[in-house]
């Protein structure tokens, strides 16, 4: 599977962006997508997942209430939905796949076996 994330850009805070992480070479459906994020000098956290076959999404605290993820599989692609940014939800954004993936791993980056490469999202204040 191949990951392209992209979407990612400078906006303000309060701002509004849509990540889109297309998926390449293998049955999309069945995949869990995770989207997780690096901002610097900080570990790369848990953003947001959704499980194989468009079942429930997660999110962490810190985004509840401000991203939605989504996904269209005849598209092969999930999408991030980020709105009332903040400045520190400035980070690198990665989208990450493992194929049916169950609820306990999706917070977990060693649960994916596929990463895209990134995407910079800065929120200035």
């Amino acid at each position: 599977v191949q990951l392209q994330a992209s979407g990612g850009g400078l906006v303000q805070t309060g701002g509004s962006l849509r990540l889109s992480c297309a998926a390449s070479g293998r049955t999309f459906s069945s995949y869990a997508m995770g989207w997780f994020r690096q901002a610097p000098g900080k570990e790369r956290e848990f953003v947001a997942a959704m499980i194989w076959g468009g079942g429930s999404t997660y999110y962490a605290d810190s985004v509840k209430g401000r991203f939605t993820s989504s996904r269209d599989n005849a598209k092969n692609t999930v999408y991030l939905r980020m709105n009332d940014l903040k400045p520190e939800d400035t980070a690198v954004y990665y989208c990450a796949a493992r194929e049916y993936l169950t609820p306990g791993g999706v917070y977990d980056q060693r649960s994916y076996d596929y990463w895209g490469q990134g995407t910079q999202v800065t929120v200035s204040s």
